[in-house]
């Protein structure tokens, strides 16, 4: 039986790089990828922060390039299929994927799997997924040219989201349940100047989904005037927060309130060996240049560690 130094749970920057970090460093690597490497950056219409790219960049073309670095890694193994399950200890924990027909051995584990759109939790929501309600401005958006939609959340996702689409569309309602925004003020600065495109709807939470077979409009009442409106949208783009992917994980691994992987700074977990890296992780910043951080870190953390165990 192959016991491997080390399984990378997720195929996004964080996981990537520390599958790049290890492989490089003569372990024995096993990357597992759900879908396509890439992670959240697939669902990123551009990043204008990330270093190296003054212009910026488009998320695919980053994606693209992660991928194709990883391509020939030595060391690294890449089957494709979601974890089930992970159980036993430093030295030999035991990893069940592909519905728990697959069952492989590792020494260490990183954890890179990230998070999830959080749903609103509305009546309908899930019947109107695919017909209006959908998480990705970037996959969707197109479907709704010159016509009007709505985006809810006010952080930066929600308004590159609205950006986005206020270049296809015919009109964007952006619906805030606070006064200010937490997002950055350079995406504000931008919604200023569009105006005529976009209509800002603050301290208004949406209450009521309308449309049979596809949404056609949507209630929001204000939390300060108590009054309720009634909107045309065709499309509703929720980003209203994450919930982290750690189902597979056993419960005894440390959790925020949130339910995200708490770590030190050289990203260990509570349990030896296990080690957490990217939007997984309970931390204040997540972007792109923060998961490749980590997972350089949890890589060099997992290296120091493999030589303890075999001391």
């Amino acid at each position: 039986m192959k016991i491997y130094d080390a399984v990378v749970i997720g195929a996004g920057p964080a996981g990537i790089t520390a599958a790049l970090y290890l492989g490089r460093s003569g372990c024995s690597v096993l990357l597992f990828e759900q879908l396509t490497p890439g992670g959240q950056i697939l669902l990123t219409e551009a990043l204008e922060n990330y270093p190296g790219y003054p212009a910026g960049i488009k998320g695919y073309e980053l994606a693209d390039l992660f991928a194709d670095h990883i391509k020939d890694a030595p060391n690294v193994e890449r089957p494709r299929g979601e974890v089930c399950s992970i159980s036993g200890s430093a030295g030999d924990f035991k990893i069940v994927s592909a519905g728990g027909e697959q069952e492989h051995h590792a020494k260490t584990v990183i954890v890179c799997t990230g998070s999830k759109h959080r749903h609103l939790g509305l009546e309908d929501e899930e019947r109107l997924i695919g017909r209006g309600v959908s998480y990705c401005a970037l996959c969707d958006g197109n479907f709704y040219r010159n016509k009007t939609v709505a985006v809810v959340g006010g952080g930066n996702s929600a308004l590159e989201e609205t950006l986005y689409l206020a270049r296809i569309v015919g009109k964007v309602h952006l619906i805030h349940r606070r006064d200010e925004f937490r997002g950055v003020k350079i995406y504000l600065d931008r919604l200023e100047a569009i105006r005529d495109k976009v209509e800002i709807h603050r301290n208004s939470v949406i209450s009521r989904l309308n449309g049979k077979e596809h949404l056609e409009s949507i209630n929001i009442h204000n939390l300060k005037t108590d009054k309720d409106t009634t909107l045309p949208a065709e499309a509703l783009f929720i980003y209203v927060g994450f919930d982290p992917e750690t189902a597979f994980l056993p419960a005894e691994v440390k959790r925020d309130p949130n339910g995200f992987l708490v770590t030190d700074t050289e990203m260990r977990t509570n349990i030896p060996g296990i080690f957490a890296a990217g939007d997984i992780r309970s931390k204040l910043c997540r972007q792109v240049i923060t998961a490749a951080g980590d997972g350089a870190t949890a890589a060099q953390c997992a290296f120091v560690f493999l030589e303890q165990l075999h001391a």
